[in-house]
């Protein structure tokens, strides 16, 4: 029995910049590890399972997803138990994280095929802090800088390749720190009015990938996790830190 860890990741910046003829987005952004994370178990036998009490985990299908997938690319046969702790479609990478955990149980450092199971799972693979550019599998390791940031996961998530859709038909020069924030926002309205409400309350938020987690720099909720009353609903508020590679 093998057991390993699958550290979320945070995106600090994120820019879109350009467009390729088959549809993906061309990206340049830095990301970090965090030290909220799913744990998997590898053990004789097929198979995977997921465990842990995070909205949508019970409904994960345990036949197709990127674990299996991740088996397969590397030619590998075990039995998978993967406990969740990073939530799903928040935008800190979960299903990348476990993919990536799988390939390296496996031995496997190839980043371009990597990034065939998808675009965060290059850097997954390698973690830390590291500059992400093409579709993901570009990536080079920069210094490590502990950082503290504060994590707001509201109760509803906003879909990846919708918000790419999105950003595409808004037209308009992308800006700011985060590329995709507006077209986040079009997609899950309450967003918008969720970071508003961070603004006023806890400091400049900044939107986690596609969403729908935002984030604070620092600790802003005296290192406590705890649920929050929102004007969008409950919110989980988690103090995390970055890890190195």
């Amino acid at each position: 029995m093998t057991v390993v860890v699958a550290p979320a990741k945070l995106t600090w910046f994120l820019e879109v910049t350009a467009r390729r003829s088959d549809g993906y987005h061309v990206l340049r952004s830095e990301m970090v590890s965090l030290d909220l994370v799913d744990t998997l178990t590898f053990s004789d036998g097929t198979g995977v399972s997921f465990h842990g009490s995070r909205s949508g985990v019970s409904e994960l299908d345990v036949t197709d997803n990127l674990v299996t997938r991740a088996l397969a690319l590397v030619g590998r046969e075990a039995r998978v138990d993967v406990t969740k702790e990073i939530p799903l479609g928040g935008g800190l990478g979960g299903g990348s994280a476990d993919a990536a955990a799988v390939l390296r149980w496996a031995g496997f450092s190839d980043l371009l095929a990597a990034s065939q199971l998808g675009g965060d799972v290059p850097f997954c693979l390698l973690g830390g802090r590291a500059l992400v550019e093409g579709i993901g599998e570009k990536v080079r390791p920069l210094d490590f800088e502990e950082r503290t940031v504060t994590l707001f996961l509201p109760a509803f998530s906003v879909n990846t390749a919708a918000c790419y859709r999105a950003f595409d038909e808004l037209g308009q020069a992308p800006r700011g720190r985060n590329h995709l924030t507006e077209a986040a926002w079009n997609v899950e309205p309450r967003l918008k009015e969720l970071m508003g409400w961070i603004d006023a309350n806890y400091g400049v938020s900044v939107l986690a990938g596609s969403g729908s987690t935002v984030f604070v720099e620092g600790d802003v909720a005296d290192g406590a996790a705890k649920t929050v009353a929102s004007p969008v609903g409950p919110v989980e508020v988690l103090v995390t830190k970055t890890l190195p590679a």
